[in-house]
């Protein structure tokens, strides 16, 4: 009866997504954000339902620096998408929060507007511990919200480091906001950012700002032009633009939907969301083979000494790790060293083997 109950439930949850019912919404999106081992199978049905839902939908990433305006900038934009038809939801990746193992709600507080408006969805996604964890949620989130009908999804990270990568990995244009004035601009921002960009907008280029912006603006363009962009059929463009004053926001959308036009008509737009499922499936086999390896009995009963003498320094890191996989029930081939005594490096090292069977003797 309960099994049969959880069907209906989950006839009722699609049907309320593909609705837009904001209240079916939020409770598919805490389903699919949920670690609970009992919600993954009714978490899976579910977005194997709503899959044929899905359609074109525009995924932008959006990063910056500190203080960038990053929140007032899509405030602003996605205001603009909803006030000409378009349906917008916003996903806000945190790493930061793996402190409290919740997410940080101030970025939603400061986007006034759309946090009002019917046409649009704020969602923070919580990191449950792990960048890991947050790109699965947020990946699943996109589902969701793409099958309610929302057309345009900005997905805004608000850490520095990985969690750019992991973002740039989910949407197919990744806009990166910038400021002037700052300092040494370049010396500010990593080269692996530029390379991920596919537009580089120096915001806040409004008052006694504007000279140092189209100045910054300039720098930058000479900088990317030392990296590889993400395509080679698309010259990432730097722009100035103002969130506060609505300045310049109309001019980086049509940059994004030149963008998909230039890159869908050599079929690349689409051979990048194929890779993008692609990833999503081995994101996916990592975070949960993580997740068995450190919920197995056995590593669990060998963990606490061994972080202990890591830490102390009495064993390796590479050789804690070999004892994990073991107690986990596999097998790390050490390196064979050759006749001269050099490892052979033609085969790599750290290569996984099952563990061998009771008795037949372990390998050295």
């Amino acid at each position: 009866m309960s099994g049969r109950r959880g069907v209906l439930d989950l006839d009722a949850l699609e049907a309320g997504v593909v609705a837009a019912d904001r209240t079916a919404i939020g409770r598919a999106i805490t389903l699919v954000e949920s670690r609970r081992p009992a919600d993954r199978v009714r978490r899976e049905e579910l977005l194997v339902r709503l899959l044929p839902h899905v359609g074109e939908t525009q995924r932008v990433g959006v990063t910056g620096v500190p203080g960038v305006g990053k929140s007032t900038f899509i405030d602003a934009l996605g205001t603009n998408l909803t006030r000409t038809g378009h349906h917008v939801a916003v996903l806000a990746v945190d790493p930061s929060s793996t402190r409290s193992g919740g997410s940080i709600l101030g970025d939603k507080t400061r986007m006034e507007r759309l946090a009002t408006d019917p046409a649009a969805f704020i969602r923070p996604s919580p990191t449950a511990g792990t960048l890991g964890g947050v790109t699965r949620a947020t990946r699943e989130t996109m589902v969701v919200v793409e099958a309610a009908g929302y057309d345009v999804v900005l997905v805004e990270t608000v850490g520095v480091g990985q969690s750019e990568t992991a973002v740039a990995g989910m949407v197919v244009f990744f806009l990166v906001l910038m400021l002037a004035g700052a300092g040494d601009e370049l010396q500010g921002i990593k080269k692996g950012i530029l390379e991920l960009a596919d537009l580089i907008a120096i915001n806040k280029a409004e008052g006694d700002n504007l000279v140092a912006a189209k100045r910054a603006a300039g720098d930058y363009a000479n900088a990317l032009h030392l990296v590889t962009p993400p395509s080679a059929t698309w010259q990432p463009p730097v722009v100035t633009c103002s969130a506060l004053q609505d300045v310049g926001l109309d001019t980086i959308w049509e940059q994004i939907v030149a963008h998909r036009e230039r890159l869908s008509a050599t079929g690349e737009w689409e051979e990048r969301r194929r890779h993008q499922q692609l990833r999503w499936m081995w994101s996916m086999v990592e975070d949960r083979l993580l997740g068995a390896v450190r919920s197995h009995p056995a590593v669990a009963a060998a963990l606490g000494g061994l972080e202990a003498d890591v830490v102390e320094g009495r064993v390796t890191p590479t050789l804690a790790a070999g004892r994990i996989l073991r107690a986990f029930g596999l097998t790390q081939q050490p390196e064979e060293p050759d006749a001269a005594g050099q490892s052979d490096l033609a085969e790599p090292a750290g290569r996984l083997e099952p563990a061998e069977q009771p008795g037949a003797g372990a390998r050295g």
